[in-house]
């Protein structure tokens, strides 16, 4: 399948060639696709062309099951923005076509009408409304009129009503400003989660309901009316947290009914049931006499969580719910404990007669991280990771669980198709990004891929080889580690090679393709890289992954060395030139080696890491997660590992150059961390730089902010690892 070609005009840079255009621009300032960037007669990854590939997103099937309208994302450098836009898929042609040519952005498409129209979120105008248009992109019309950005939707399956996500003002932390002082700078802060990700806290999503019509919306009601609490979660949750009954007339949604403190210490959300006839709402997550445990801050409020277990009472994070298509059942994901973001995701159905609840994935020792409904209301799908790859899975009621899919990918699911016959999802791996396949769902399964987006890209780079190696540890066990290897290999050659520390901390190294970390681009600027999975990530059992809460210098360090320490007895591996990187806690995993490496590493680069996890504990804004990683406030347990073996306490072991990268709109992390490591090295005599970005948070999203990052990335590297 070849996807059509248009006219585009977009300028990019490369650290090669000049800036080139497009003829015959759709609009003077429209981004899209760009396949000008590549250096001539260079098969190579480079920043530029990592910027330039598009970012799949949403992905709607028609009814009739060959057509689909879908949403990708491209990037200009010299603009410095991004821009959504929409395109329409003919299976029968195998070609896709540009349905948006608006500088607009435009996103979240979905069918209506027996797939004869499309429904969509457009900015046309500046503010984020809903449009309607053709199916083939014609009667174009706006249908609200809104006074605050719609964020999300989500039609009824009578297509008679609607749920849009929008901001309502919010004061449960910092105080409204006094009208008379209307410039005045300064918040008074009176609560707990005042801050969130990267943005003062000020207002929160609320979904409204609505009636819907070719004429727009009306009668628009707050579903939370009147309460502080947000739906969908922040910061990340999407409309996927709202789910309409096959009947259009109830609506179930997540929502942590919690502000200030108790909102900070707790990861205790719920799914409930709103009746749109009735008004009236239901938690189907608690019982009439359940009695929330009271706190102690005077002990570890892991401890505490741990004490109060009870799986029937849904203590932990419960997100996502799903209707089945009979409308007997509901499903959604959910955690056991309260204060634990990391832990194991269960797949949860209750039957909505009876309230019986079930976990149908308990076979399955790691977390659901994607899933949707089986046509028959009996069978589930989900994704989820085990030895680092994220496949597809079934189970049933009963919980019997079946893998559907093999490879060295990672899925995830889109959802099921209108006649239920097969599944579509995303797939990408360290060599390749997002693009959208189909799964049949009898027999074996075969998997049929429907969007090729950067094919272009894939044409015209030498990827490089990606293996995967089972190393021993120090306590006998065995940890997988990925190694990525330069285009062009030449195993008689040696190389300078990275050990590349994982966040999280329990986040996997699956097949994952980021558009900054990558592997592939570390790769062809003539690196190895060995990339563990080491003790704390999920995709090996509970206890593997369990085993760095409140230890984060224990195995987990250990499991890095032994990696490197076995990588580095290849012949192709350069022991003089080995470095050392991370970003999280990663970052935090570069500062602590930093003072125990033994003289392994020739140079560090950390990124929005923790350097003193005692200054870290009253930074950061969701104190669940220290109160859990950490185990407990210094003040409490001064005497824990994580506090004693702070990073900051080994500076005076530290031999190494090393290069401190941090977002300055980061609330998890706090830039000061990074400003404190660089700054003690300097005046330790050790080579170091500090790259800040004023405007970016835990990650780095703005294209130029992005090349600037890749630039003193491989810069600093080449320096120390480079003849």
């Amino acid at each position: 399948m070849k996807p059509s070609i248009f006219a585009i005009n977009i300028l990019m840079i490369t650290s090669a060639m000049p800036l080139q255009s497009y003829s015959k621009p759709l609009t003077q300032d429209f981004i899209g696709r760009n396949t000008t960037i590549l250096r001539d007669g260079s098969d190579l990854m480079t920043p530029e062309a990592l910027w330039a590939m598009g970012r799949v997103g949403s992905f709607s099937l028609a009814p009739d099951g060959r057509h689909a309208v879908y949403q990708v994302s491209y990037y200009s450098v010299p603009q410095n923005k991004s821009h959504r836009v929409l395109y329409t898929l003919n299976q029968d042609r195998h070609a896709s076509s540009l349905l948006t040519t608006s500088s607009a952005n435009e996103s979240d498409a979905v069918y209506i009408h027996q797939g004869k129209q499309i429904l969509y979120l457009s900015n046309q105008g500046g503010s984020s409304q809903l449009w309607q248009m053709n199916a083939d992109g014609s009667g174009r019309k706006q249908l609200s009129q809104l006074d605050r950005d719609v964020e999300g939707f989500l039609i009824s399956p009578d297509e008679h009503k609607i749920l849009l996500i929008m901001q309502v003002d919010d004061t449960t932390a910092i105080e409204r400003k006094y009208q008379d002082l209307p410039q005045a700078s300064g918040m008074v802060i009176n609560e707990l989660m005042y801050k969130h990700w990267d943005h003062f806290v000020t207002s929160v999503p609320h979904p409204f309901i609505a009636n819907f019509g070719d004429e727009g919306v009306s009668h628009v009601q707050d579903i939370l009316k009147g309460e502080p609490y947000e739906c969908p979660t922040a910061p990340f949750g999407g409309i996927e947290q709202l789910c309409w009954s096959p009947d259009s007339k109830r609506v179930a949604y997540s929502c942590r009914k919690k502000v200030a403190r108790k909102y900070a210490t707790s990861t205790d959300s719920d799914i409930y049931l709103y009746d749109t006839e009735t008004g009236q709402t239901t938690n189907l997550c608690k019982t009439a006499d359940f009695q929330e445990p009271a706190t102690d801050y005077t002990r570890s409020l892991k401890d505490q969580a741990i004490n109060h277990l009870d799986k029937d009472q849904n203590v932990g994070y419960d997100t996502n719910p799903q209707f089945s298509p009979d409308g007997r059942y509901i499903a959604w994901q959910s955690m056991a404990r309260d204060g634990y973001e990391s832990d194991r995701n269960r797949l949860c159905v209750l039957t909505l007669a009876t309230g019986q609840k079930r976990y149908v994935t308990e076979s399955f020792e790691s977390g659901v991280d994607t899933y949707c409904w089986g046509k028959d209301s009996k069978t589930l799908y989900f994704t989820g990771v085990w030895h680092g790859t994220s496949m597809v899975y079934s189970t049933t009621l009963q919980g019997c669980v079946r893998k559907l899919t093999d490879g060295i990918w990672d899925y995830s699911i889109c959802g099921l198709s209108h006649d239920g016959s097969h599944l579509i999802v995303k797939r990408h791996s360290m060599s390749q990004a997002d693009e959208v396949y189909s799964i049949q769902l009898a027999k074996s399964h075969p998997v049929t891929q429907l969007t090729e987006e950067n094919k272009y890209f894939y044409d015209h780079l030498t990827m490089g080889k990606v293996e995967e190696r089972w190393i021993p540890t120090v306590d006998g066990k065995q940890e997988q580690a990925w190694i990525i290897y330069p285009p062009h290999f030449d195993s008689t050659k040696t190389y300078p090679t990275l050990l590349y520390c994982e966040g999280g901390p329990q986040s996997p190294v699956s097949q994952f393709w980021s558009f900054r970390w990558n592997f592939q681009i570390m790769a062809s600027h003539g690196y190895i890289i060995v990339a563990p999975n080491r003790r704390g990530l999920p995709g090996y059992g509970m206890d593997w992954l369990e085993e760095i809460s409140g230890d984060y210098s224990g195995l987990c360090m250990q499991d890095y060395l032994s990696a490197i320490d076995e990588v580095s007895k290849d012949p192709y591996v350069d022991k003089s030139r080995l470095g050392c990187v991370g970003a999280s806690f990663g970052g935090y995993s570069v500062y602590w080696l930093a003072g125990h490496h033994n003289k392994r590493f020739k140079c560090f680069i950390a990124h929005d890491g923790i350097f003193n996890t005692c200054q870290q504990y009253g930074e950061t804004e969701e104190m669940w997660f220290p109160n859990w990683d950490l185990g407990a406030a210094p003040w409490v347990t001064p005497d824990a590992p994580v506090y004693k073996d702070s990073p900051h306490l080994s500076i005076g072991k530290w031999d190494t150059p090393i290069l401190c990268i941090h977002g300055m709109c980061d609330y998890r992390i706090l830039h000061s961390q990074a400003e404190a490591a660089f700054a003690e090295a300097r005046m330790r005599g050790i080579p170091a730089e500090l790259l800040l970005f004023p405007d970016e948070n835990h990650w780095v999203l703005k294209p130029q902010n992005g090349i600037l990052w890749q630039r003193t990335f491989f810069r600093w590297l080449d320096r120390w690892l480079k003849p």
